[in-house]
């Protein structure tokens, strides 16, 4: 480890030394800001404290028991994987996400994983965590755990369990409801009954994300499949997220229009968004998105005796045939990471054609497929649209024959599509990568870098992040991610996983609605004044467009003497709809100094009303109702 880059401090202070420097547990020294809002990026050094960011400017006076010199380095804020398929034994390292810059992986994704979340969480946290996680609840999971294999409609009283279900999932903590109604069997939901299951999301402001479904019916359409999840998403009162958004098939060169559409959906006031990975080609079970939904009904062992029979057998054939021809460009479309070939050559090996070779290799095992859709216009289309986040469809893992983007999503963004063909700026693509996620979500302590944020920071060389997987070597690991810090724990330094432990389990909270980023002139004004008493509740926060901070107040006198806080700093005003979060730092009745972040919801509060839920360092210390004079939001 360079000593030019980091440097471990153990020094003996004086207490006079002690009282003229203010002592952090990080600093991050003469770093390049780019924050994830969007805006131009600065210089500024950062200081943390208990896993919060609690300074940003000149802190030459400053000391600290860790230091990162990042002289000619962007310093970002974390990476949020909002679509993760991680393995739990890689989480402790996660260094294939490290390495990328991920600091958040939010699980669950397509439908898919456990129904008790809480357990789940718990679990994976058990053994430490080298990055945040999260979940969602999945619709497919749910539908499966209620209605079985088989395409039948579920009774009302079905329904109802599902409900239920997806309901307990955000009670314990849960980012959102997924959905692959592209696989099976959610794939035989109904676009009504999905919407009656999901709908119960409604007060809780969150997103649907899907996994658009590509039918035959629809003669393979992405347009029908993003349309379904739009329709799904503004029914139910939820964001509709396109998950890996694409333009597929015989449909290439139609991004423009998906993504008009989703602008069309937000104009009618249901906002949409979208999540891409940087790859033309997709990895999934090679059978799941092939083999017709009927010959998959009931799982693989029915799949199987279909299979047998020769009549169903020749069908299959063709339905998958003509599938991998609308969809992946036929055989040649379709390569085995596995054993590292192209179907088209297991296809002379066998002496077969490609719907047979595929029934052949699937009697014997599920393996994954790499399966090439689309066009490189299209993908520099939707990468580029402001409602866009990056995310990978990967996640931590020690697997060496996987797809690229499991080791070089992130930083391919970086390198190939921003710096060397411009695509969009690097305050656009931190900002994708960081802010966008975060907000699409709910997430209100994580994305930018400002203070009262946690501190999930990354430093890069902008001159040298690129990734090196590919689909023959993809395993290869990104370069120019030099450091990553984990709610203030040092989780990668010059390129290498530290093996430390500063991930935690993160869920989502009442007061955390899915929203699009805030971007104009904003402001909230809320307070209280105790009858009798000199205790108050103020709070006047503005934040002009364009403005790395917000000013104003928040200050806190509780009855009883219970809690006194005053803000010595503010950091990012955002609003929504009868929403705002605001960060800082405060002083505190003992003289401590310590990160907070303050929301105010009038969602369910009385008339004229609004929730304060003020956090400190990551702890609810006060909840309760107060007064509401205005929030304004772009």
């Amino acid at each position: 480890m360079s000593a030019c880059r980091i440097a471990i401090a153990v020094v003996l202070l004086t207490a006079l030394g002690q009282a003229q420097a203010p002592r952090f547990d990080l600093i991050v020294r003469h770093g390049t800001i780019v924050d994830g809002t969007g805006n131009p990026r600065y210089d500024a050094d950062i200081g943390v404290r208990n896993g919060f960011i609690v300074a940003i400017g000149d802190l030459a006076g400053a000391s600290a028991g860790t230091e990162i010199e990042a002289r000619g380095l962007f310093v970002t804020p974390g990476f949020i994987n909002i679509h993760s398929h991680a393995s739990p034994d890689a989480l402790p390292t996660a260094a294939n996400m490290l390495t990328q810059g991920v600091t958040t992986e939010i699980f669950n994704a397509d439908g898919n994983g456990p129904l008790d979340l809480e357990h789940q969480m718990a679990v994976l946290a058990a053994p430490g965590l080298a990055v945040n996680i999260g979940g969602y609840i999945g619709f497919n999971a749910v539908w499966q755990s209620v209605n079985g294999a088989a395409d039948k409609r579920p009774t009302p009283a079905e329904i109802e369990q599902m409900r239920a279900l997806v309901a307990r999932g955000l009670e314990q903590g849960a980012w959102g409801v997924s959905a692959g109604l592209d696989y099976k069997p959610g794939y035989f939901a109904r676009t009504e009954e999905v919407i009656k299951v999901v709908e119960v999301a409604r007060s809780a402001r969150t997103n649907f994300t899907n996994h658009d479904r590509i039918t035959p019916e629809s003669n393979y359409s992405s347009k029908a499949g993003v349309a379904e999840t739009v329709a799904i998403g503004q029914k139910s009162g939820l964001v509709p997220v396109v998950t890996h958004m694409k333009a597929q098939g015989i449909e290439q060169g139609t991004a423009g229009a998906l993504l008009a559409s989703m602008d069309e959906a937000t104009r009618r006031g249901a906002y949409t968004a979208a999540d891409a990975y940087p790859y033309l080609a997709g990895q999934s079970g090679l059978g799941s998105l092939i083999i017709p939904g009927w010959a998959q009904e009931g799982g693989r062992g029915a799949m199987l005796k279909r299979f047998a029979d020769p009549v169903q057998r020749a069908r299959i054939i063709t339905e998958a045939e003509q599938t991998m021809a609308a969809r992946f460009g036929g055989p040649r479309g379709v390569y085995l990471p596995r054993t590292q070939q192209e179907l088209t050559a297991v296809m002379q090996e066998m002496n077969a054609g490609g719907g047979e070779t595929i029934l052949r290799i699937l009697e014997t095992g599920d393996p994954g497929a790499i399966l090439r859709f689309g066009a490189e216009a299209d993908l520099i289309k939707i990468l580029q649209h402001p409602a866009t986040s990056m995310a990978c469809d990967c996640g931590a893992s020690t697997a060496t024959r996987v797809h690229p983007r499991f080791y070089g999503s992130f930083p391919r963004v970086l390198g190939r599509y921003v710096r060397e063909q411009k695509i969009m700026s690097w305050e656009e693509a931190i900002r994708k990568s960081s802010g966008l996620p975060a907000a699409t979500i709910g997430l209100i302590d994580r994305g930018l870098l400002a203070v009262g944020m946690a501190a999930d920071l990354v430093v890069l060389n902008p001159a040298a992040v690129i990734d090196r997987a590919t689909y023959e070597e993809p395993a290869l690991t990104s370069v120019g991610i030099e450091f990553v810090v984990v709610n203030g724990t040092v989780a990668l330094a010059e390129g290498k996983p530290t093996g430390d432990h500063g991930g935690r389990a993160l869920l989502r909270g009442p007061n955390m609605p899915s929203r699009p980023m805030t971007a104009g002139a904003r402001s909230v004004s809320a307070g209280l004044k105790f009858a009798n008493t000199p205790t108050v509740i103020d709070i006047d926060v503005t934040q002009r467009a364009g403005a790395r901070r917000a000013s104003g107040r928040v200050a806190l006198g509780l009855p009883e003497g219970r809690l006194s806080m005053t803000a010595s700093q503010l950091g990012v005003l955002q609003t929504a709809p009868g929403w705002a979060g605001v960060t800082g730092v405060g002083t505190f009745t003992d003289g401590t100094e310590r990160a907070f972040v303050a929301t105010i919801d009038q969602h369910e509060a009385p008339r004229s009303m609004a929730m304060l839920t003020m956090t400190v360092e990551g702890e609810q210390i006060w909840r309760a109702a107060i007064t509401l004079n205005r929030i304004t939001a772009p």
